[in-house]
Parts: C-alpha cells; structure tokens; sequence
C-alpha cells in the first residue's frame, strides 16, 4: 500500500471511530508500530486529527472540512479514472442515487456525458460539480451534513430516501471484506447507504483498492448486495493491497461482476 492510500485509511479509521491506538492501526494496516507513529504526527501536522498518548483522536470540528479536501487531493487520478468507469455503467435516462465520498466526486464530474439524467446526490460537493449542467436534474436529498465528509445523513435523509426510486445507486464504501462483505467507517453513513441499496434497482459500488480487506465499523450489506464493483487494477496486486486478490475472488464467487479501472 503507497504512503498516500495508508494516510488516507489512517484518517478515515481515526475519523470512524474518534480514538485509535497505534497497536490497532498497525494491525489493521499491516505497518509496523514505527511507521504508524509517523503517519499520525504527519496527519497532525495537517491539522487532520490530534495525537494522544498511543494514538490519535478525530480533529476538532473546526478543522474537520480539512479532511475531506486532503483526501480529495489523494490519488486524484486514481479516483478520476474511477469516475469514467462508473459513468460509463449509467444509462442515459436513468434516475441515479449518487452517494457522498471523495470517489463520487470525480463520478459526478463524468455523469454529465451521460445526460440526460436524473441525479439525487448525498453529497455537499457533488451537488456543487453537478449544478448547472446541461441534461442534469439535480436533487439534493436532505439531511444534516456530516462534517469532515460533507455527506447527508439522519432521519431526514432517510425519510427522503425512502419516498424515492431509483435506477441506478452509485455507492461509495468504506471496506469491503471477503467474509464481513461491505462496511463503513461511520454509523449515520452505514443507515443511509442501506437506504440507497433498498431503493434502487442496481447498485455499483465503487472505492479504490486501499478499501479491499477493509471491515470497517458499521456494517452495510453481505456481498452479493451489490450488483457491479468498480475498483482499480492495482488491487489485483497482492504485493501493495495484501487483501485485494482474495476479496475480488470472493466478490466474483457472489455473483458480483467486477470492473478494473486502468
């Protein structure tokens, strides 16, 4: 796993779960002790989260949109050719649930070749890509918008979620495990993404392979939930992603057609 995908995971495990100690995050990201104590000063300099004595906890709310806009920034290109991948699987027409994530931002960017189309967003920042484009409709589902992640969640985004359907959720994903299936890192965001499943009449999920052996905190749905899981090709490399060969076998064994963005 590069540096930038581990700092990224770092960050989303502190933020899911508001404190983490070293020993935890060694373990779950397979580094040792050494390279996590410097992953968290590096984190803390940004101003991303606070060092504790044997871990880190969540930065303060003022400094949490920093978050989203580092993660955003990592693996760009990666998460763009993503979005094409994820765009091409939309049909012209359709009427799409578009999750929240730094993923579906680069998504958002591409659905306007898709046009005309329906778009219900989860996301502050995707709302923002998506304004204005010709053959857009755009939807913004309610809700309190989560800082650090800049999605919509709570009962007002569940309320709306389920007065709606949909063609097509573009789903984001904290983890997707081979046994555990797929996760997320937050609660409120775990609530609204089983909304979006019950609703739609296909899902794609989408994350990039850092999120391939991941069980992260609030579990979502067992693996053939999903219809297509769009993913990058590095996470065929077992050498970089240890847990990358063995979840897209296990999501092929489930009926999950698998795509690899390259």
């Amino acid at each position: 796993m590069g540096v930038a995908n581990r700092l990224d995971l770092t960050l989303r495990l502190v933020q899911g779960s508001g404190q983490v100690s070293v020993s935890e995050l060694s373990q779950r990201l397979g580094v040792s002790e050494m390279t996590v104590r410097r992953d968290l000063d590096a984190l803390e300099r940004q101003g991303l989260l606070r060092r504790v004595h044997g871990g880190a906890v969540a930065g303060p709310r003022r400094e949490e949109g920093a978050g989203f806009d580092a993660r955003e920034a990592w693996q760009a290109a990666t998460k763009d050719r993503l979005g094409v991948a994820v765009a091409a699987l939309v049909e012209p027409g359709s009427r799409v649930l578009l999750d929240a994530g730094t993923t579906t931002v680069h998504v958002a960017e591409h659905l306007a070749a898709r046009a005309p189309l329906t778009v219900a967003v989860l996301s502050l920042q995707a709302a923002v890509r998506l304004a204005d484009r010709p053959g857009i409709e755009l939807l913004v589902v309610g809700g309190r918008s989560r800082p650090g992640e800049r999605s919509l969640v709570g009962p007002l985004a569940l309320r709306t979620l389920e007065s709606l359907v949909f063609d097509c959720f573009v789903m984001s994903i904290g983890g997707v495990h081979a046994e555990h299936g797929w996760s997320e890192f937050s609660l409120e965001d775990a609530a609204v993404k089983q909304a979006g499943l019950a609703q739609a009449a296909r899902t794609v999920g989408v994350a990039d392979a850092t999120k391939l052996g991941v069980r992260a905190f609030g579990q979502v749905a067992p693996l053939d939930a999903v219809d297509t899981f769009v993913t990058d090709a590095a996470a065929e490399d077992p050498a970089t992603h240890p847990g990358g060969p063995a979840t897209l076998k296990a999501l092929r064994d489930a009926g999950v057609e698998t795509v690899l963005a390259r």
